[in-house]
C-alpha cells in the first residue's frame, strides 16, 4: 500500500513483482519502475502490476509501470510523467499537469475534469473517443513536439522496464505513431505555450 508515497528527488525505487493501491501517491520528484518477475508466465499488457489511485496528487518525478493499474491513474496529477500499458476506469480524472502515456485498454470515463497536462493513448481500434469524458478534453493526433517527445519517453521506458509493448512500437515507429491520440484538455496548448517576442510587444503597447 502506497509504495514510494511522497518520493522526493533524488530517490528511486524499482521493484520486480506487483504493487497496491496508491503507488507514487504524492510523488514529488522520484522515480519508480515496476515490472514483472522475469519469471512470469504472463504478457505483461494483460496482467495487473499496480492497484488503484495510482500517481495521485504527485507533482514530479515519473512512474514506469510495465503491466495495467487500476482505477483513477493519475487523478490530481499535476506535474508527473507516467508511463503504463493499461488502466482502468476514471483515468486522468482532475489531471492538472504532467503527462501520462498509456499503451494498452483504458477505461470508462477517461479525463473527466482533467484541466491540464497531456494524455497519449494508443488506440490502433478508434475507441477511445467512446470512453473519454470530452466535456473538457479533445482528442488530437500527435504534433511534432508530441512525436519527439513520446518516443523518447517509450525509449526510457523499455530500457527500465523492458516493456515488450513498447519496443514494438519503437521498431515501428512510422506506423504506430499515427494510432496514438492525444487528450488535451480545452486552450492547454495556447495556454503552456510561451508568449513570442512579437506578442509581448503588442502587450506593452496595449
Amino acid at each position: 500500500q502506497s509504495l514510494g508515497a511522497f518520493l522526493p528527488r533524488g530517490i528511486a525505487i524499482e521493484l520486480d513483482g506487483d504493487a497496491n493501491d496508491y503507488v507514487g501517491k504524492g510523488l514529488c520528484g522520484g522515480r519508480l519502475v515496476l515490472r514483472p518477475p522475469r519469471s512470469s508466465p504472463f504478457a505483461s499488457e494483460s496482467a495487473v502490476i499496480a492497484g488503484n489511485v495510482l500517481a495521485y496528487g504527485a507533482t514530479s518525478g515519473e512512474i514506469f509501470a510495465r503491466g495495467v493499474v487500476g482505477e483513477r491513474c493519475c487523478v490530481r496529477n499535476s506535474g508527473a510523467i507516467v508511463v503504463t500499458e493499461g488502466v482502468g476506469d476514471h483515468g486522468c480524472e482532475y489531471m492538472t499537469g504532467g503527462r501520462a502515456v498509456v499503451l494498452g485498454d483504458i477505461g470508462r470515463n477517461f479525463a473527466a475534469g482533467m484541466s491540464g497536462g497531456i494524455a497519449y493513448l494508443y488506440d490502433p481500434l478508434d475507441i477511445v473517443a467512446r470512453r473519454c469524458n470530452l466535456d473538457s478534453v479533445e482528442l488530437e493526433r500527435l504534433d511534432a513536439e508530441d512525436d519527439e517527445w513520446l518516443r523518447a519517453t517509450l525509449e526510457r521506458f523499455v530500457a527500465a522496464t523492458g516493456s515488450e509493448v513498447a519496443a514494438r512500437h519503437l521498431v515501428s515507429w512510422r506506423e504506430a505513431r499515427t494510432s496514438f491520440v492525444a487528450v488535451v484538455p480545452h486552450g492547454w496548448r495556447e495556454a503552456s505555450t510561451p508568449p513570442s517576442a512579437a506578442d509581448e510587444l503588442v502587450g506593452a503597447s496595449a
